[in-house]
């Protein structure tokens, strides 16, 4: 199984602390917009990984995204809901519903959940076998549901 370099852990624990202590000084708008363009990194990345399932299995393309999730997992994003981000700011539209502000715990729970899927993930895709990428995608998936089904208010 690869590791990660310690210097890239080091990169991404940098970036998470970073991004929690600076969050605090960012205008709720901002702080939409950063979560949502965590989101959306992480969504592109799923793409990748699902492509790949479903056609020529290239690994290191599955590995390249899987660390990209697991890395924005890890990031400390949970610092992006800070007050004012439960509604619309202006021009710029949320979509996560008030319960997330109102069940802190049952939060905490979702999002251990999916680091720990986006870190299995990442863990899987190192070792290539495509059938266990398959497993894990699932699951990670599985996580990201959750808290749609939880949390994100209908498009």
């Amino acid at each position: 199984m690869k590791r990660m370099p310690a210097s890239a852990v080091a990169g991404v624990l940098a970036v998470a602390l970073a991004s929690v202590a600076s969050a605090a000084e960012l205008k709720p708008e901002d702080q939409i917009q950063y979560r949502q363009a965590g989101y959306s990194f992480m969504a592109w990345n799923m793409g990748k990984i699902k492509a790949n399932l479903q056609g020529d299995f290239d690994q290191g393309q599955v590995e390249a995204a899987a660390n990209a999730i697991a890395a924005i997992a890890n990031s400390g994003m949970g610092a992006l809901y800070g007050p004012g981000t439960d509604k619309d700011v202006g021009d710029v539209e949320t979509a996560v519903k008030p319960e997330f502000f109102e069940n802190m715990e049952e939060v905490g729970k979702v999002a251990r959940n999916f680091i720990a899927a986006a870190n299995n993930m990442a863990e899987v895709a190192a070792a290539g076998d495509q059938a266990a990428v398959q497993d894990a995608f699932g699951k990670l998936g599985q996580s990201c549901k959750s808290c749609h089904d939880k949390f994100r208010a209908d498009d």
